[in-house]
């Protein structure tokens, strides 16, 4: 089950086919303070471009499902410790936030770790350019009054195969994962996927 979240607003919830028969669901969009409709899908890569094709490689080879084998879900690989930021952070601390922890991406949450979004360098960076008169001012924003992109999740009983389909066709490099109250709860990447791949021999990733 996958979920798009509009700034802790649920607008999607589904099946991974409806998820596909989402218009434009395949194009960017520029964040901005105002609101305006999209799905930003344009996140930073955590792998350099051997590690990428090593990643697609991987995946895009096809196995025949063995129904004895397990079929992992995504808490099993998931980062169950994920970094996160509040909506109190503003834009300066969140950049500073987001260096010091070495993470290309960082879950903005709410009171009670209730997802918003998901910001990244090139977000921020956006940010200050499509406001490069009033830098100082945008750097002492906090989050909430930043209207964030629509953000992609799935829920902790998604099957790995699913998930790992969708980071691929729609280039997203990490995805939350949220429960039913909308609470963050863990986050899988594509490094999470590789690691799995590597250690859960398995691991089956195409149905």
């Amino acid at each position: 089950m996958f979920a798009i979240y509009n700034n802790g607003t649920v607008g999607f919830r589904s099946t991974t086919d409806n998820l596909y028969e989402l218009k434009n669901i395949d194009e960017a969009e520029s964040v901005r303070f105002e609101p305006k409709e999209g799905l930003i899908q344009d996140f930073s890569s955590e792998l350099n471009k051997d590690q990428k094709n090593e990643f697609l490689n991987s995946y895009k080879k096809i196995a025949s499902l063995d129904n004895l084998e397990p079929v992992y879900k995504i808490k099993d690989i998931m980062t169950k410790d994920v970094i996160y930021a509040t909506t109190n952070f503003t834009i300066e601390e969140l950049y500073y936030f987001i260096k010091d922890k070495g993470v290309s991406q960082i879950p903005i949450t709410a009171f009670g770790k209730k997802i918003i979004g998901i910001v990244n360098k090139k977000i921020i960076l956006s940010l200050i350019m499509n406001n490069i008169d009033e830098i100082d001012d945008i750097l002492k924003r906090k989050i909430e009054d930043v209207y964030l992109p629509e953000v992609l999740t799935a829920d902790p009983e998604s099957d790995v195969r699913h998930v790992v389909k969708i980071m691929l066709d729609l280039k997203i490099d990490a995805i939350p994962i949220v429960d039913e109250n909308d609470i963050l709860v863990g986050i899988v990447s594509k490094t999470d996927i590789l690691k799995a791949v590597a250690n859960l021999p398995k691991l089956q990733l195409w149905s």
